[in-house]
C-alpha cells in the first residue's frame, strides 16, 4: 500500500478521540449520499414520465404524416405504394381529419374526428391495444347506423356506452332559404378507448374512411393525409425527408412526431435539466462539508504533518494524503447514494406505494426509468465535486512550515 493512501486511511479510521471531527465526516458522507440518491430518484422519475408520455403519444399517433397543400390527397393509393418501398417504413395508412360536434344524452362536445381504414388501423397505430370496450373491426358496420369509436372521457361526459347513439354535426352542410344548416348524422358507439392522456380521451373519435368522407361531403374520393409508422422512431425526421424526395415536393409536405410534440418534450427536457442542477446543489453542500472536515483535520494534525515533512515527505505527498482522504469520503458517499437511490427506485417501481391522482395526471403511479448515461454522469459529477473540495485544505497542509509547527511542542 502506498504511503499516502496508508496515512489517509489511518486518519479516517483512527478517530476515537476526535468525536467532533468524526461526526462532521459522517455528515459529509451523508450529504453526498443524499444528494446522489435524490438525483438518481428524481431523474429516474423524470425519464419515466417522458418515456411513458412518448409511448402513449406514439401509441395513438403516426411517426410521420404526409399531407397536401391542396387539401385532399386523391392519388393516395399510388403514394402508399411509393412510401411502402422506402427503407425503414413499417406501414402506411390513409386517414381523414376533421373537427365536428358530438351530441348525446349528456350534452354537446367538440370532437376531433378521424376517418381510418378499420383493417389497417393496427398497422400504423395501436388502436386495439387502447380499446377497453369493442374492437376496431366493428368500424366496418354501416347498418342500421354507421359505427364510431370514442374516448372514455368523452363517452362519460356525453353519457354514452356501447350501443348508444350519438349525433355528429359536421361543418359541411347546405344553404337553404332559412340559411346554412349543418349536416347531422347519427352513429352507433361500437368501441371505447382509453389512452390515459386526457386530451385524447376527451376529444377524439374514430369512424371508417367511407363514413368520414360522406359526413364531410367530399365531392371526390380522397383523404386528408397519410400516416406512416417507421421501425426506428428517432429516425423519423430522416425518413420524412426520404419520403418527400420519393413522392416529390410540391404539393406534398411531411411532418414527424418530434416536430409535432417539440414544445412538450422540450419542456420536459428543460425541467429535467433544472431539477438536476438544483439537486446537484445538495451534493455541493456535502462537498463543502468535506472542506470543513479536512481544514479541521489539518489543524489537528499539524504536528504529524510537521514530523512527516521533517522525515522527508515532500509537499506533494502531504497534499496527496488529504486529497485522497477527501476523495475517499466522496466515493463512500457516492456509493451509499447509489445504494439508496437505486434501492428506493426499485421499491417505487415494484410496489408503486406513491399514488398519483388519476384525474390530474395521465397515470396513477410514479414511473421510473434509469438511463446508464445519467447514472454515470451523476457518479462522475459527485466524485469530481468532492475532489475539487479537497484542493484548498490539501494545499494549506502542503504549505505548512515544520519549524513553526514544532516550536511549541
Amino acid at each position: 500500500m502506498k504511503f499516502e493512501l496508508f496515512v489517509a486511511q489511518k486518519y479516517l479510521l483512527a478517530r476515537q478521540k476526535q468525536t467532533f471531527i468524526s461526526v462532521i465526516t459522517f455528515i459529509s458522507i451523508l450529504g453526498v449520499a443524499l444528494g446522489v440518491a435524490a438525483l438518481i430518484i428524481v431523474l429516474g422519475v423524470m425519464n419515466g414520465f417522458s418515456q411513458n408520455l412518448q409511448e402513449k403519444i406514439l401509441g395513438i399517433n403516426a411517426h410521420v404524416l404526409v399531407g397536401s397543400y391542396n387539401g385532399l390527397i386523391t392519388d393516395y393509393h399510388q403514394l402508399e405504394e411509393k412510401i411502402s418501398q422506402i427503407k425503414g417504413v413499417k406501414a402506411v395508412a390513409p386517414f381523414i381529419y376533421s373537427e365536428v360536434m358530438a351530441s348525446g344524452p349528456g350534452g354537446v362536445k367538440g370532437l376531433v374526428l378521424r376517418g381510418i381504414d378499420p383493417l389497417g388501423a393496427d398497422s400504423v397505430f395501436e388502436l386495439n391495444k387502447i380499446l377497453i370496450l369493442g374492437k376496431s373491426s366493428n368500424l366496418k358496420q354501416e347498418n342500421p347506423f354507421p359505427a364510431i369509436i370514442l374516448g372514455k372521457e368523452l363517452a362519460d361526459r356525453l353519457n354514452l356506452t356501447l350501443g348508444s347513439k350519438v349525433n355528429i354535426l359536421a361543418p359541411s352542410g347546405e344553404k337553404s332559404s332559412a340559411g346554412f344548416s349543418p349536416k347531422i348524422k347519427t352513429f352507433e358507439v361500437v368501441g371505447i378507448f382509453k389512452t390515459g392522456v386526457y386530451e385524447y380521451d376527451s376529444s377524439l373519435g374514430y369512424v371508417s374512411l367511407s363514413q368520414a368522407g360522406k359526413l364531410l361531403g367530399f365531392k371526390q374520393q380522397g383523404v386528408t393525409a397519410l400516416e406512416i409508422r417507421v421501425f426506428e422512431v428517432y429516425r423519423a425526421p430522416e425518413i420524412a425527408q426520404q419520403i418527400l424526395k420519393a413522392i416529390g415536393n410540391f404539393p406534398y409536405y411531411t411532418r414527424n412526431w418530434i416536430e409535432m410534440n417539440q414544445n412538450l418534450f422540450s419542456a420536459l427536457k428543460l425541467e429535467k435539466t433544472a431539477m438536476g442542477v438544483i439537486l446537484l446543489m445538495i451534493v455541493l453542500v456535502g462537498s463543502f462539508s468535506i472542506i470543513t472536515t479536512l481544514i479541521m483535520l489539518v489543524m489537528e494534525k499539524t504536528r504529524d504533518i510537521a514530523v512527516m515533512i521533517s522525515m522527508g515527505a515532500t509537499p506533494q505527498r502531504i497534499r496527496k494524503i488529504f486529497m485522497l482522504q477527501g476523495t475517499i469520503i466522496g466515493c463512500i458517499g457516492t456509493a451509499l447514494g447509489y445504494t439508496l437511490g437505486l434501492g428506493i427506485s426499485f421499491l417505487l417501481k415494484k410496489y408503486q406505494f406513491i399514488k398519483l391522482p388519476a384525474d390530474v395526471y395521465y397515470l396513477d403511479h410514479l414511473p421510473i426509468l434509469h438511463r446508464p448515461l445519467d447514472l454515470v454522469l451523476i457518479g462522475v459529477m459527485a466524485i469530481l465535486l468532492c475532489f475539487l473540495a479537497t484542493l484548498y485544505p490539501a494545499k494549506q497542509a502542503a504549505k505548512l512550515n515544520p519549524a513553526n509547527a514544532l516550536r511549541y511542542e
